[in-house]
């Protein structure tokens, strides 16, 4: 195949004077599917990516501007949660999954951004070191996100490319990072976009690299980097992005809890991809049963995890798998809907000529190694903290980000998910077991007496 076929330029002329053709993910798979890559070529000029998951590691630069007397803020919070501080007098960086002080894991550094985007005024405590050009030693203030000097989304590791499914084999709940899991692989959690996620329509990032310009929560973000923990040639790929949080939307950026894991912030990241070539259109084709990944036993509390079953997207998103012999309901920690939101979201952008691509500075590598923490020989076990509750159900449909994560714990099928991916409940299924605790990270999900 040809390798230079059509320049981002030439793409950006077709946005100014309105020829472009711009088509979300899931359309170009059924495009490619019909015309092949060559034809879908010349069809598309770019294809749009979404995906709206926790992504743990996110947070925010924040400068605060000096106070009268001034200070050399040593340690910030910000609602009664912890910011980094030790930068510089009056910057620290909050990160989404610092827990507060006194609300423990509810409420976290990822709450404290979402407010703040909202038009919330957060609370700011700080402790001075004291200097005889800084001398104040304490300060409390209300502030917003107006009276911040700069707010930086800069965010190390998202857009994870294929997050492995995890699953439980023992004979207890489990509270990860990926959600509540049923003991006897009762169920089964993934995290990812399938066929909308941005790094897998650009796999050798012939289009994604440094300065590429991208959606992020909802207003104009780059990408700035590799992620931590890329790992392309191991199959997944992670990008480091950075945007103005002032300019961000509360829709596309939202606080949340696991239980018995913590706070942490769902980001929604749109990715576009210029069909520069009929490599990347193939590319751009993939379809969710061309997206495989592995099903991890957490049960075991190692990073060496038994591989249990390796599946597809098609297979995550039809609500079942099969594991060892065994049927295993799944169902996702991201929103395929927000993620679908976002992709059309950055594609009606593009095609009011709101929004222009960017050619990479610096591609991304495509062959790099992420290698796992070496610990000494005679490091202590891992302990496993279990959360007990005796809650019962009532959902906020304000809340819910319709990611469909309590749709298979309710054996009466009292959650329910359309065709679009909007989350819909009757309560008088409800049998009152229980069994759905504790599982939104949303708190969409609250207890009923």
């Amino acid at each position: 195949m040809t390798t230079n076929e059509r320049t981002i330029q030439e793409i950006n002329e077709k946005i100014r004077d309105g020829s472009v053709c711009v088509v979300t993910a899931a359309q170009m798979t059924q495009i490619v599917a019909e015309m092949g890559p060559e034809g879908a070529m010349h069809e598309v000029d770019v294809v749009t990516t979404g995906t709206f998951g926790a992504m743990c590691s996110s947070g925010v630069w924040m400068n605060f501007g000096h106070a009268e007397p001034p200070m050399k803020m040593s340690k910030v919070w910000l609602n009664d949660v912890e910011a980094y501080s030790s930068v510089a007098s009056v910057d620290a960086y909050l990160g989404a999954t610092q827990p507060s002080r006194s609300r423990g894991i509810e409420y976290g550094g990822g709450h404290v951004i979402e407010d703040l985007i909202r038009g919330k005024t957060v609370n700011l405590q700080a402790e001075g070191t004291c200097t005889d050009c800084y001398p104040n030693r304490e300060l409390s203030a209300e502030i917003g996100l107006d009276g911040l000097n700069q707010a930086v989304m800069s965010n190390p590791r998202n857009c994870y490319e294929r997050y492995g499914v995890a699953a439980n084999s023992s004979t207890r709940s489990l509270y990860t990072y990926m959600g509540k899991l049923l003991p006897e692989l009762e169920n089964a959690t993934y995290s990812g976009a399938g066929e909308l996620s941005p790094i897998v329509n650009d796999p050798q990032f012939q289009t994604i690299g440094i300065g590429t310009r991208i959606l992020l929560g909802g207003g104009e973000g780059y990408v700035i980097g590799s992620g931590t923990q890329h790992n392309p040639s191991g199959g997944y790929g992670t990008l480091m992005v950075q945007g103005d949080l002032k300019k961000m939307n509360s829709s596309f950026i939202r606080g949340a809890t696991m239980t018995g894991y913590g706070p942490t912030m769902y980001v929604g990241v749109g990715v576009p991809i210029p069909i520069i070539n009929a490599d990347v259109a193939k590319s751009a084709g993939i379809s969710d049963a061309d997206i495989t990944t592995s099903v991890y036993d957490y049960a075991i509390p190692s990073r060496d995890r038994p591989v249990l079953a390796s599946v597809n997207y098609e297979e995550l998103k039809s609500g079942m798998i099969e594991v060892n012999r065994n049927e295993v309901r799944t169902s996702p920690l991201s929103s395929f809907k927000v993620a679908q939101e976002i992709a059309v979201y950055l594609k009606d952008l593009i095609t009011k000529k709101d929004f222009f691509l960017t050619e990479a500075v610096t591609p991304l590598s495509s062959k790099d190694i992420a290698y796992p923490l070496r610990p000494r020989k005679n490091a202590g076990p891992t302990t496993i903290v279990s959360v007990v509750s005796d809650q019962f159900m009532h959902r906020n449909a304000d809340l819910c980000i319709h990611c469909g994560l309590c749709v298979p714990y309710c054996k009466a099928g009292v959650f329910q998910q359309d065709s679009d991916w909007t989350v819909r409940d009757d309560q008088s299924l409800c049998v009152e077991c229980g069994e759905c605790r504790d599982i939104c990270p949303q708190r969409a999900i609250t207890v009923r007496s």
